[in-house]
């Protein structure tokens, strides 16, 4: 892309976005536009129209959503669905409307069905139902998807979509009720190792396997395959390994100098069986992570530790 494109970063104060922008700024990008959502809120089809008309980006890096983890999917359906459905439906609309050249819409391997497959595979959307404790969210961004595949049909737009698993990194939101998996370990590790608990208690029976990549690594991945992808599709961007929960919290409470004892309670959902996404579509692109699992845990518990007092907030 040329450096003086108009990129919009919807999403841009969010762990993804914030990486992207940061990513395009030290590349050299000199025409970014943000917007929090105080100054534009993405639900609202005619602000966001206006806006589109108004700043006419080129390029859109579509990074906003609610998202959470299994509690605040499970206690929260509503405003998964219908958040994520205005946000992606309101810009993608916007952006075929005044003429954006392309579109990285991010999509995550909760699309997949509970029951998939390992690894999944791109053309395993809709082969079954989404796993329940995150259903809204599934649907939501599955939807996005087909959107995309739509419009590039229809009307030719270079608009595509980019599957990850679950990202991480510093700027996560840390909040307890709200946070993702590993988030929420480092914020409890941390606090446990500090008031010498003798045990952390972790949702469901661990044997959940999970794959993860570094928040930087996904902010690279969205800009090789905008650079890269033609339209309508829909692209794998992992890892390639995954890891039990016991495993990675036993990893997070050892960086994190904690050596209490784990107390699974299985009573609580473990969500999906499993989560490897297939990368051979990323792998004959070109594009693969830098930072491996261990290093990316690492920072993320170093600064989480230097910025607590913020932390818990949405990020």
């Amino acid at each position: 892309m040329d450096k003086d494109k108009r990129i919009y970063v919807a999403g841009h104060s969010g762990l993804l976005g914030t990486a992207l922008v940061r990513m395009l700024r030290e590349r050299g990008y000199t025409s970014l536009l943000t917007r929090t959502s105080a100054e534009l809120d993405l639900r609202r089809q005619a602000d966001v129209e206006a806006f589109f008309d108004r700043e006419r980006p080129q390029v859109v890096f579509l990074a906003a959503a609610r998202v959470g983890g299994i509690w605040a999917n499970m206690h929260n359906p509503a405003p998964f669905f219908y958040d994520n459905l205005m946000i992606q439906t309101n810009v993608i609309h916007a952006a075929w409307r005044f003429g954006a050249e392309r579109l990285l819409f991010v999509s995550s391997s909760c699309s997949y069905p509970r029951l998939c497959p390992q690894p999944m595979r791109e053309e395993y959307i809709l082969t079954g139902p989404p796993e329940p404790t995150n259903e809204a969210y599934a649907i939501a961004k599955i939807s996005g998807m087909k959107m995309i595949e739509a419009y590039h049909r229809q009307y030719g737009v270079r608009f595509f979509s980019v599957i990850f698993p679950n990202l991480f990194g510093p700027g996560d939101n840390f909040d307890p009720r709200d946070s993702h998996v590993i988030a929420a370990l480092v914020r409890r590790f941390r606090e446990a190792a500090e008031g010498d608990l003798p045990d952390v208690e972790i949702w469901g029976t661990g044997r959940a396997r999970r794959e993860f990549l570094y928040v930087d690594d996904a902010a690279d991945a969205c800009l090789f395959f905008a650079e890269r992808l033609s339209g309508g599709e829909a692209v794998n961007a992992g890892a390639g390994t995954d890891l039990s929960i016991d495993e990675l919290a036993r990893r997070i409470a050892a960086i994190s100098g904690y050596g209490g004892r784990l107390v699974f309670d299985p009573s609580k959902p473990d969500g999906m069986p499993q989560k490897l996404l297939d990368i051979s579509a990323m792998a004959q692109f070109g594009w693969k992570p830098r930072v491996g699992l261990d290093e990316g845990l690492r920072r993320t518990c170093e600064w989480y530790a230097r910025n607590r007092a913020s932390a818990g907030e949405t990020a």
